[in-house]
């Protein structure tokens, strides 16, 4: 697939990006806050467009790397509309179109595109759906602030490094003149998009990868396995890369298009000069929940303001065009199943 960007996106400055846990609190923190203001009574009242009568559930669940903004999507939603509740998880790409596919959430998160047999899946079970872009990111090579010897890697070394049955035990092994100690890789686990796209993107074929590294969907577990291990190697999205700057070294990657040595940033991932781990993210609509006036309004709180909540995430922005196309195919989708329910 072409996955290397052939737009300009909005670059962003990588700063205010909150881990999990402290989202998770914050938002508890402020929901709870809300249903105390109104027990006593003193919230605003709803005007138009406001969230007037709105109420239910929208349930979401896939990428990693797509959390973050679709869990501050859901904060700020919530803020304004809070008797519709938005339950967002993060069981990985893969398990999030797994249970999309079966109609068990009404959006999936993905940090790639949706594959052909996912596609057959939902077909298989009546699930239409939008696939709508929201994001670009980078995938980071990290290795310890301790490593001193290696700044740079060919898309070739990390094919060895990384292939099925490699035999790279060292550093030395990657290249001569590099020191013989052992090196330890640390990545996502094998139900993450980042996982299928970087094994797309460095070997050519999706899941094709050595099977004996430190793996985990949780991005902040391979943060603490890098930070602890002087000789490690590893790879996830750049915003965490961002986050952790000066306390993990990211490495540039010459992708062999006469570009040298190039590492992951704001114009060279949105330039796709950063290639070829470069990508966008997507979220994926049950064309069925767009009925549902709760799940309807979040989709367009989401496009509409994805550009202000993208950023402090640490991920791009896409050009704003994009995000009024989104909006103008939730409008169709949600017009045409009015009109099929209508006819029933």
């Amino acid at each position: 697939m072409g996955m290397t960007p052939d737009y300009a996106g909005r670059a962003f400055a990588g700063r205010g990006f909150r881990p999990q846990g402290l989202q998770s609190l914050r938002l508890t923190a402020r929901l709870a806050l809300l249903g105390l203001l109104g027990l006593l009574g003193l919230l605003p009242a709803c005007g138009p467009g406001s969230g007037e009568g709105l109420r239910g559930q929208v349930t979401i669940d896939g990428s990693s790397s797509t959390y973050p903004i679709a869990e501050a999507a859901a904060e700020e939603f919530q803020l304004r509309t809070p008797r519709v509740v938005v339950a967002v998880g993060r069981s990985g790409t893969r398990g999030g179109f797994e249970r999309f596919c079966r109609g068990a959430t009404d959006v999936a998160t993905a940090s790639r595109p949706i594959t052909g047999a996912e596609d057959a899946r939902c077909a298989a079970n009546g699930i239409e759906y939008l696939e709508l872009p929201v994001a670009l990111d980078g995938l980071s090579l990290i290795v310890n602030p301790q490593n001193t010897f290696v700044d740079c890697l060919t898309v070739e070394e990390l094919r060895r490094i990384w292939r099925p049955g490699s035999t790279v035990r060292t550093w030395r092994d990657v290249r001569a003149e590099l020191p013989p100690v052992p090196i330890q890789l640390y990545g996502p686990g094998t139900d993450s998009g980042t996982f299928d796209f970087f094994t797309e993107a460095i070997m050519g074929e999706m899941g094709a990868s050595r099977a004996d590294f430190h793996a985990s969907e949780d991005d902040n577990v391979l943060v603490r396995g890098l930070m602890g291990d002087r000789n490690s190697l590893g790879y996830f999205g750049f915003a965490y890369a961002a986050e952790y700057a000066g306390r993990l070294k990211l490495l540039g990657v010459d992708g062999g298009e006469g570009e040298g040595c190039v590492l992951p940033g704001a114009e060279t991932i949105r330039e796709g000069r950063y290639a070829p781990l470069s990508r966008r993210l997507f979220i994926y609509v049950n064309e069925a929940s767009l009925q549902r006036p709760g799940t309807r309004a979040f989709m367009d709180y989401f496009m509409t303001h994805a550009p202000e909540f993208i950023p402090p995430s640490g991920l791009f922005t896409l050009p704003e065009h994009v995000y009024r196309e989104n909006l103008g195919l939730l409008e169709r989708a949600a017009a045409a199943a009015e009109g099929e329910a209508g006819h029933e």
